[in-house]
């Protein structure tokens, strides 16, 4: 399997993100109900481009492609675009702007296993530490099991739970919160 090429994103990309999105969403992850047109836009005031890191596999794509007519996300590199990660601050003050949270974090379903999602993981621990943070956190939601090994496997750790937060399709699942230094 070909090595994820992750870079920032550009403007360019937000309808091929909007898309995996949409095609990705899953219980298993998202607590929001699924989307229904007419969609939001992907990239708004509070998290632009630059707040996404994406990552891009070689090769001719599956259901999501973006860029050209092509469907060519790199550029004419023959790169499909298959997941991303949006790093920000946990909150508005400035006594914890040295943390940063993963606010968003996905992976097209044909790209899991692939190491893409381990890629975008490093990438944005090397982000946060180029922004400066100290720590960076995430939440995951109790039973999403394969992101909360991932996660462990690259030095977060549990630090919170909030049991029962959410109720999804009929049952109560946990707000699991992960963090670790930088």
């Amino acid at each position: 399997m070909p090595e994820p090429y992750i870079r920032h994103a550009v403007p360019a990309d937000e309808e091929t993100l909007s898309r995996l999105d949409r095609i990705a969403w899953s219980p298993l992850h998202a607590v929001q109900p699924r989307p229904q047109p007419p969609y939001p836009p992907f990239f708004t005031e509070r998290f632009g481009p630059r707040d996404h890191l994406v990552a891009e596999l070689d090769g001719p794509g599956g259901p999501v492609t973006a860029g050209d007519a092509t469907g060519d996300a790199g550029g004419g590199r023959g790169r499909r675009l298959v997941g991303y990660a949006r790093l920000g601050f946990p909150t508005s003050l400035a006594c914890n702007r040295h943390v940063r949270q993963i606010l968003g974090f996905l992976v097209a379903e044909e790209a899991r296993g692939a190491g893409v999602g381990r890629a975008l993981l490093r990438a944005a621990v090397e982000e946060a530490r180029r922004q400066g943070a100290r720590r960076l956190t995430l939440r995951v939601l109790g039973h999403n099991a394969p992101a909360r090994a991932l996660y462990a496997s690259e030095g977060f750790a549990v630090e919170g739970v909030l049991p029962e937060e959410f109720l999804l399709d009929g049952a109560y699942v946990d707000d699991v919160l992960m963090g670790r230094a930088l």
